[in-house]
């Protein structure tokens, strides 16, 4: 037999090794079209990486991988591209050595105290914190026996002598939902710290485009992703950020109870956090505008807004405020179905807060339902009493809106 004739025989021999494969359509479906880097050139917003598994090329990259030798991915429950991209911008923002994102504020939250609490320890926190935060503390935390004390977090004394030998934790917001009061967080970091205790701060209400608790003494600070920081009422998260080795314990307990943002969420986020400051110069430029014509109107019966002269802590907050003191107001009107009913059609009534539109909010039947009926009256949150967050809309118009409706 000729060379000649072997060759052809071979190349149409379908046993034949040389023969490329030909995979199935099954199989080509299944695989084809998948390319794991981009080729020549990357994008200029990082793309949703949906993937919830990552492959390795062998048992030593794995190994290197999972014992943090080598950065990698293996598992959307442990993390993601987007949600790391998100984690380093938060982090920048606040000015904290490492930040962890989270499935929502309350996983946020709920993380940062059990990263550092543990039976038998106990927490001290200001009695005027978000509903959902103090119902998690008086009914939840006791149940895995840790200790609560609820103060008054602007009696600085009140808060010292609540401290225990075993108070391992303090928890503010830096402004509080949705009375607006301010927390003196340069002094409660001394107080806290001087006990040996650490300081956690909510800083959904400000945002770091206004105040970063971190460089006033804070260890640790929460949000919730889908108020300033994303600001669209389009992505849902909670972020935990602070000094490293406190961020990583909340990491541990988020990955062990299921804690992780999506990468879908994470990445809106991103794409709202890009005009933070844009957003917040806005928001708090319309706040305060609002807050100095409501105050001077005879159909509202009071204002709560850390920029009034009016307001208790006015001082406080001009001195760590320098930038404005955000989108956030709350007022008492005379008759307040009447007034949200006028102002439908224009600012609707919506359970959240932080959008780039203008909503109220109803924190008696919202965001402190959890609380009893005394518990609220005694903090002043009453039936008449609204909550604002002022959007990014012309002031002309929104001061237009509010005074039809008050009219």
């Amino acid at each position: 037999m000729s060379d000649q004739t072997a060759s052809n025989q071979t190349a149409s021999d379908p046993t034949s090794s040389n023969r490329p494969r030909k995979d199935s359509l099954t199989t080509i479906a299944a695989r084809a079209g998948e390319l794991a880097t981009p080729v020549f050139s990357t994008p200029l917003v990082e793309p949703i990486y949906q993937s919830t598994v990552y492959a390795f090329p062998d048992l030593d990259a794995l190994e290197a991988g999972m014992a943090g030798q080598q950065d990698a991915y293996f598992y959307y429950r442990n993390a993601t591209p987007n949600g790391t991209t998100l984690e380093r911008a938060i982090a920048a923002l606040e000015n904290t050595e490492a930040a962890a994102c989270a499935a929502s504020g309350m996983a946020a939250i709920s993380a940062a105290f059990l990263g550092v609490l543990a039976a038998g320890d106990h927490i001290v926190t200001d009695e005027r914190v978000y509903g959902v935060t103090y119902a998690l503390l008086r009914d939840e935390l006791p149940r895995l026996g840790i200790e609560v004390s609820f103060v008054d977090a602007l009696d600085l004394e009140a808060v010292d002598a609540a401290f225990q030998p075993n108070t391992r934790l303090l928890h503010v917001e830096s402004l509080t939902n949705p009375l607006m009061t301010v927390a003196d967080v340069p002094r409660l970091a001394e107080i806290a710290h001087g006990r040996g205790a650490l300081l956690s701060v909510d800083n959904t209400f400000a945002s770091p485009a206004v105040f970063r608790p971190a460089e006033h003494g804070a260890d640790l600070v929460t949000h919730s992703l889908s108020k300033y920081l994303s600001g669209h009422s389009t992505a849902f998260g909670g972020v935990v950020a602070g000094r490293a080795d406190l961020v990583a314990a909340a990491r541990r307990i988020l990955l062990r109870l299921g804690g992780t943002v999506s990468a879908f969420d994470a990445w809106m986020t991103m794409q709202g956090l890009k005009t933070l400051g844009l957003r917040m110069r806005a928001h708090s430029g319309n706040a305060q505008a609002i807050a100095d014509v409501l105050q001077n109107h005879p159909r509202v019966k009071r204002v709560y807004h850390p920029g009034l002269e009016s307001h208790p802590q006015f001082r406080l907050a001009d001195s760590l405020y320098p930038d404005g003191f955000g989108g956030m107001l709350s007022i008492e009107v005379d008759d307040a179905p009447q007034f949200v009913k006028r102002l439908a059609g224009r600012i609707p009534l919506a359970p959240s807060l932080a959008d780039v539109v203008s909503t109220l909010s109803h924190p008696w039947s919202t965001s402190h339902r959890a609380l009893s009926e005394d518990d609220r009256r005694r903090l002043g949150i009453t039936p008449g009493l609204l909550r604002f967050s002022v959007g990014i809309e012309d002031i002309s118009d929104l001061l237009g809106d509010l005074e039809e409706a008050l009219a």
